[in-house]
């Protein structure tokens, strides 16, 4: 049964992922000249920054939605349901005309379908984390939340992969036309394995047990916000930093690296290829050894040199260096996978049964909003106007926001994940003595 859960899990996440990516590289690539009127280069570029933007937005939203029905039906259903919405709205946008033939209606759709992306995105991590966490023998939860977590840089690798090897293959002329649009197209015949796959599954134990104890949330999102507001915000700000490494290294520095820099796209494309492979590298590693060690630690010394690393995001980057550039991205995604690995088992570590899925997915989206959703337009502005130093002084801010929230949280890895089937005291009571301290919205 476990094999099936980890292949489920891993693919339908780089599935999803793949489909979110696509549009990250395409918005730093081709979007902004297709889908808005001719102005400046850097007016296009933040307009195709923004579209990006909107899908965090909406992940929330998503959390909400899928929380909602996966707290009170079941893993199972939800991630069918957001594999499904998330591939829909990739392709669509494979089919879809630009503003030279539509007029303002191009942008607009555009927008929708992002948000649509970021609906079904919404839903995937926190349905995928749980089914892994859940099905996880005792003290090896961070290495079962690894898979999903590992979903992330194969779907990069992927989209990465097929726009490098479409824009080594077409001239400028065919990429923009109609080469774009076929890593969007891909997606339906991916959706359709993800599904094949997820329609296999059964419930988790831990949720089954759950129920046979107690009713299931009335309102999920509203047990949250009165019970666990505090744990949701504190959350949230520790995905800051991770959501900020990533995009500033990928979605940032491939549309500067291809503008200021002036490196081609193949070129460009293929050098973040081999950065994300310090992600895949890190992942594992950091997961093996926060379920020895603790979540805590792994993510103080991860943040730490996340901030550190911001001292040299200007003279490794904008060195023009092909090799510093390499090892400069290469390492940022590494701290990324350390940081990242952990947060499988963190996030849904904090909330009980009944809200987990509402819980987890709302703190990894939330941080999405705060992290990454503005990050590549505030370092596309920071960069003109005060260079790349005052980009690396805003990633060393988000590290320190998140080192922030760890210090407060304190040690989940001995949470007791069902503990109303155990019988042990209240979840509230459970985590370690910092996380204890903290208060709900009405003691606030």
């Amino acid at each position: 049964m476990r094999p099936r859960i980890v292949i489920a899990s891993f693919i339908g996440t780089a599935i999803e992922y793949y489909d979110f990516y696509i549009y990250a590289t395409a918005a730093a690539l081709v979007l902004g000249p297709i889908f808005f009127p001719s102005s400046s280069q850097t007016a296009q570029q933040l307009s195709s920054f923004a579209t990006f933007a909107i899908a965090f937005i909406a992940r929330p939203v998503g959390s909400a939605i899928f929380g909602h029905f996966g707290d009170r039906s079941g893993r199972k259903a939800t991630l069918v349901a957001s594999l499904l919405i998330m591939g829909t709205c990739t392709t669509l946008v494979g089919f879809l005309p630009g503003y030279a033939q539509i007029g303002f209606w191009a942008p607009l759709v555009l927008c929708v379908l992002r948000f649509g992306q970021g609906i079904g995105l919404g839903g995937e991590w926190g349905g995928a984390a749980l089914l892994m966490i859940e099905n996880a023998p005792a003290g090896r939860r961070a290495w079962f939340g690894m898979f999903p977590q590992l979903g992330a840089p194969i779907g990069f690798i992927f989209a990465n992969g097929i726009f490098l090897a479409l824009a080594a293959s077409l001239g400028d002329d065919a990429f923009q036309r109609w080469g774009w649009r076929v890593p969007f197209l891909m997606s339906a015949v991916l959706v359709f394995i993800g599904l094949y796959v997820r329609l296999k599954l059964t419930e988790t134990p831990v949720f089954t047990q759950a129920m046979k104890q107690r009713q299931p949330a009335r309102l999920p999102l509203g047990d949250l916000v009165r019970h666990n507001a505090l744990r949701t915000v504190l959350g949230s700000l520790t995905m800051v930093a991770c959501y900020g490494l990533f995009y500033l290294s990928t979605v940032f520095a491939l549309g500067y690296g291809t503008t200021a820099l002036g490196f081609s796209r193949p070129a460009f494309l293929a050098l973040e290829c081999f950065a994300i492979f310090g992600m895949v590298i890190a992942i594992p590693i950091s997961a093996r050894l926060s379920d020895h060690v603790g979540r805590r630690p792994v993510l103080i010394g991860g943040l730490v040199l996340t901030g550190l690393s911001g001292f040299l995001f200007g003279p490794l980057l904008g060195s023009g260096s092909i090799l510093m550039i390499s090892l400069f991205l290469f390492g940022e995604l590494f701290l990324m996978g350390a940081i990242f690995a952990p947060m499988g088992a963190y996030l849904p570590e904090l909330f009980p049964t009944r809200v987990r899925y509402t819980g987890a997915s709302v703190t990894y989206n939330l941080g999405g909003i705060l992290g990454a959703s503005f990050a590549p337009s505030i370092a596309q502005m920071l960069a003109d106007r005060g260079g790349l130093n005052w980009v690396g002084a805003y990633l060393t801010a988000a590290a320190l926001v998140s080192l922030g929230a760890v210090l407060w949280i304190g040690e989940t890895r001995h949470v007791d994940l069902a503990p109303e089937a155990s019988g042990a005291p209240p979840y509230d009571l459970q985590p370690s003595q910092a996380l204890d301290s903290l208060p709900s919205l009405s003691d606030i």
